[in-house]
């Protein structure tokens, strides 16, 4: 086993350093020997990245896909006043798919990955390895000899050197970036509840359209055995899932793009002029307070938004991009435009405006297509539910649940038992308990925008501190994101009593779940901090420690990267013997984009030779 020395020195809750015999305390040492790494980084090739991009349709693209299924039905609840809200609305969902989607999260955000990995959590990661701003200070001086350790220097008058000491200044402040973190991680798994419901009811609701004889309660059966199926499925992981998926949503995205041009081309090409920004200021002119009322239902035009970043931790960036610019954007212009077209012909017909507007002949291919492509859609959000989850472990901000590993290739994709079930409880809950898909989605564009406005102040450090950009370039991308998302934050909130109550209560309960369990760690990681043993205390125990010891090894699992845990002294009081070999085991999750395989473990003895105790810290 090669080594490389370095220094490890024990210090109590005052700082005071243990001096010892340096025979007796031997150096930290590097794990040379290179183990087997079947998740190794690698670059994908251009045939890879295709495959992938086709696979991301089924996994990422399915809740933006199937937006159109409801998105006019719940801007124009009872009906359309003036044909020329139409266009206005039409606008104002083109430029909230080319500013937030396209712009925004796809060429923007996307960018601001965690070594692969995306969502709130990922950006807090982020700017951990950026700033000291963690509340567990866990790191130690071997972690910056790490050779992917990177210390970010800014000139002392920077714009960026102020901020990150405005950040770091005070216990407060971490904890407020912490709370933010926090609260859009449990909205995106709220959002991860609602989803599934309002997709698979609008889909199924269909049946009303093509056989008006069928009772809502039978809809909401259906809609329920369907997301049953769906949770069922999850533990055959991504990979498959995406296989199986991504064909339904590919023939539904060239089905709604094709039924776009063929409405356009038939009923009113005029909807085209709605690529005009101008038609949005009418809109609002004319309709005022009504007009600002909509944006709870174009909001959801957007929604999926939140779960494309948070499952980038399943693709590769350049996958996502190619799906999303390609295919998505395009076809969903077009259906949207396409219904538009169909409305200003047959304006009454805006209640299940998307079923309206299919041809007769092709009315129940596409009903199924539309069922299909409706549970696809639940999957983005259910993904995105589990990476984050995972993150939430790496940073103590969750109990600790059994993570499965569904793929050999992308060591991302991942399933939880424990936390599929109780989404799909909920979901069902959702769905029986509303059985309309106008309140659902009041509460789905609640949760939506504000996952939303985390992500942007989230983004501002980023631009700040990682990328360290202009200070007048952080300003325009900051405050455009603001302006478009606080106009819909401000309409959403005339919808909590109305729906969007719904994923402020499961995001609040989460929340308390995570927050109880980071302050619980913090204080549990303090604790062992202050109580560890002595190395003095340990020499006096004599070369048997007190004890007799039996062959074998123990593995003492441990928080602290240096000194002995209290349960140690526990051990010795309490234990007529203890192992021949003692391990005491440490898992620490670095600021860094990842830990290369031969640095990964470190292996110190504590004591004598003749004592057999060591420590291991697993990085």
């Amino acid at each position: 086993m090669a080594s490389i020395m370095q220094n490890d020195e024990d210090t109590d809750n005052r700082g005071q350093v243990w001096i010892l015999d340096q025979k007796l305390d031997q150096p930290m040492e590097e794990e040379a020997k290179r183990l087997r790494n079947m998740y190794k980084e690698k670059k994908f090739s251009a045939l890879m990245i295709l495959q992938l991009a086709f696979q991301s349709l089924g996994v990422v693209y399915g809740d933006l896909g199937t937006s159109p299924l409801y998105v006019f039905y719940n801007t124009f609840p009872d009906k359309v006043e003036d044909p020329e809200d139409l266009i206005g609305a039409l606008s104002l969902i083109i430029y909230s798919l080319s500013l937030v989607p396209l712009l925004k999260y796809v060429f923007i955000v996307c960018r601001a990955n965690d070594n692969g990995q995306g969502g709130t959590f990922a950006l807090y990661s982020l700017l951990c390895r950026h700033a000291n701003i963690m509340i567990i200070p866990n790191q130690d001086q071997t972690d910056e000899e790490l050779t992917t350790y990177s210390r970010s220097i800014f000139p002392e008058k920077s714009f960026a050197a102020r901020t990150k000491r405005w950040l770091e200044e005070n216990a407060f402040k971490k904890t407020a970036l912490l709370v933010l973190v926090l609260s859009g991680s449990c909205m995106v798994i709220g959002d991860g509840i609602l989803t599934p419901a309002i997709s698979v009811l609008s889909a199924v609701g269909g049946i009303n359209v093509g056989h008006s004889m069928i009772s809502n309660d039978v809809v909401v059966l259906v809609a329920v055995a369907i997301l049953v199926g769906l949770f069922s499925m999850q533990r055959y992981g991504t990979d498959r899932v995406g296989w199986l998926f991504a064909p339904i949503v590919l023939i539904w995205f060239f089905l709604i793009g094709g039924i776009g041009i063929f409405n356009i081309w038939r009923y009113d090409s005029s909807v085209l002029k709605a690529f005009s920004p101008v038609y949005i200021y009418r809109y609002f002119k004319r309709g005022g307070k009504d007009s600002w009322t909509s944006l709870g239902g174009i909001m959801l035009s957007i929604t999926g938004t939140e779960a494309l970043f948070a499952d980038l931790s399943h693709f590769p960036v350049a996958s996502i991009q190619i799906a999303f610019t390609v295919i998505v954007f395009p076809c969903l212009l077009l259906a949207y435009s396409g219904q538009a077209a169909y409305l200003l012909k047959n304006p009454k017909c805006v209640g299940g405006a998307f079923y309206h507007s299919i041809p007769d002949k092709i009315y129940w291919p596409v009903f199924l297509v539309a069922t299909a492509a409706a549970v696809v859609a639940s999957q983005a959000t259910i993904s995105a539910t589990f990476s984050l989850v995972k993150q939430a472990l790496a940073l103590g901000c969750f109990p600790r649940v059994k993570v499965i590993h569904t793929s050999k290739k992308f060591r991302n994709q991942i399933y939880i038992p424990d936390i599929n079930w109780i989404l799909m409880i909920l979901c069902i809950a959702v769905t029986v308990g509303f059985k309309n898909q106008t309140q659902i989605g009041n509460a789905s564009g609640t949760a939506v925008v504000i996952v939303m406005l985390v992500t942007t102040l989230l983004m501002t450090l980023i631009m700040t501190l990682v990328w360290r950009c202009h200070w007048t370039i952080v300003l325009i991308v900051t405050g455009l994101s603001l302006v478009v998302e606080c106009t819909y934050f401000s309409a959403v909130l005339l919808k909590v009593n109305q729906g969007g109550w719904v994923p402020l209560v499961i995001a609040a309960a989460f929340f308390i779940i995570m927050y109880a369990w980071h302050y619980g760690t913090a204080k549990r990681y303090e604790f062992e901090v202050h109580s560890k043993v002595s190395m003095a205390w340990i020499l006096g125990l004599g070369p048997s420690l007190g004890l007799v010891r039996v062959p074998g090894i123990g593995l003492v699992y441990t928080e602290l990267a240096s000194g002995v845990p209290n349960i140690f002294s526990h051990f010795i009081t309490n234990l007529p013997a203890i192992h021949s070999v003692l391990v005491f085991v440490c898992v620490k999750y670095l600021p860094v984009h990842m830990v290369p395989e031969e640095e990964r473990f470190l292996v110190k003895r504590i004591g004598p030779k003749n004592f057999h105790m060591f420590r291991c810290v697993a990085r």
